[in-house]
């Protein structure tokens, strides 16, 4: 044993005392603890009452043999990274071939070989340690990146806005702990509503720093707005501010972000919107039922410095919806291939009812679609009504 290794506690599994007593001996010279299992049932109670690091298992035994308890070893999710050495007087290669396809990490025959027995103990527990370091480090991770994303959920509004006579509703589903969509929505001077749906290029934690970096920037310009500044003003300087800062700031790292922002007269339904190479958000006409596209007024965000983007407006009448979508939505891949703009313009079609509603009906739609399949991008949905 490596002195640097930690001793390891070894279950010697054997129906003859003999044999428990010679392996164990063996196994304290190589400076490990030995236990001791007369049977397969023995042993599993064992194993599931404590920690063992290696299993030293004969095959032939009462009550269970060693097949059996491998197997259940190796079926057994709590049990199944303990590695097993199967040492045995049954020698044909089809015994041997068995132990491997049940899930044997190797294989000795008696009567033993001393020095065979130390490289097969000290292989499998190399092994082990490494397992077991790669298991401490996965969830270490884990660990951060759930911090990583309970940091990242604090960056979108805890509630949304209330503002008189609309209805506004939105959500944010990571395809990962953490992800690079995101939505705001905050109050300006004169009661003016602004919202955003942003994609961040890429997925993952790049994406979510990027994410965190683009709403502060956004949220700080939007909400520096100057008294008297009209809306589409504000849009063309915010949109200018974010652009340059990250083309110019961050640019070897090739980021940027597609994005749609408007602000929203409450009184009026006048909403003016920059479009930054977005997925056109659907407006739902409540008269008629038709849908209209919010197409793109210009590029991505940070591809290039001095790239400005020009605003557009539109009305919502009574009754009307706004849906601002990221193509993780549309793009949600399941067993039948991509879910598709057809399917949210049948569920717009649908349901007329309030937005939360609608969004709740939206994201079970997506889930269902993906089921088991893992989802490739984040999914975030912003809906906005006015109320007739």
């Amino acid at each position: 044993m490596n002195t640097k290794d930690p001793a390891a506690r070894i279950l010697v599994v054997d129906d003859l005392e003999v044999n428990r007593d010679l392996l164990a001996r063996r196994v304290g010279r190589l400076g490990h603890e030995a236990g001791f299992a007369e049977n397969g049932r023995a042993a599993l109670a064992q194993l599931s009452a404590s920690r063992w690091d290696l299993v030293l298992l004969d095959i032939t035994m009462p009550e269970m043999d060693g097949y059996e308890t491998l197997r259940l070893i190796k079926d057994d999710p709590a049990l199944v990274d303990i590695p097993v050495i199967m040492v045995s007087a049954i020698d044909e290669i089809d015994s041997v071939v068995r132990c491997i396809e049940l899930g044997a990490d190797d294989y000795l025959s008696k009567p033993f070989n001393p020095v065979i027995l130390q490289a097969r103990i000290e292989s499998s527990l190399s092994k082990k340690r490494l397992a077991d370091q790669k298991q401490a480090y996965l969830q270490a991770l884990a660990r951060e990146l759930e911090i990583g994303r309970r940091i990242q959920q604090g960056f979108l509004p805890q509630s949304l806005p209330r503002v008189e006579r609309w209805r506004i509703a939105a959500l944010c589903e990571p395809a990962r702990q953490v992800g690079g969509d995101f939505y705001d929505a905050l109050i300006l001077p004169g009661g003016r509503l602004a919202f955003v749906v942003a994609d961040i290029c890429d997925k993952g934690v790049g994406a979510a720093l990027y994410m965190a970096l683009f709403r502060s920037l956004l949220r700080v310009q939007l909400g520096q707005a100057p008294a008297g500044e009209d809306s589409a003003a504000t849009l063309a300087r915010c949109l200018a501010v974010l652009n340059d800062y990250i083309a110019i700031e961050h640019d070897r790292d090739n980021m940027f972000a597609t994005l749609f922002v408007g602000i929203l007269d409450p009184d009026t339904g006048h909403i003016d919107f920059v479009n930054a190479g977005h997925d056109p958000p659907m407006l739902h006409r409540r008269a008629g039922g038709s849908i209209e596209r919010l197409t793109p007024t210009g590029p991505a965000v940070g591809l290039l410095p001095g790239v400005r983007h020009p605003t557009a407006s539109t009305e919502l009448a009574l009754g009307d919806r706004l849906i601002v979508f990221t193509d993780g939505m549309t793009e949600a891949r399941g067993e039948l291939g991509a879910l598709g703009e057809a399917r949210l313009i049948e569920l717009l079609a649908a349901h007329c009812g309030k937005v939360e509603e609608w969004l709740a009906l939206a994201a079970e739609c997506v889930r269902t679609h993906v089921g088991d399949h893992d989802r490739h991008d984040d999914v975030t949905l912003l809906c906005l009504q006015r109320e007739a």
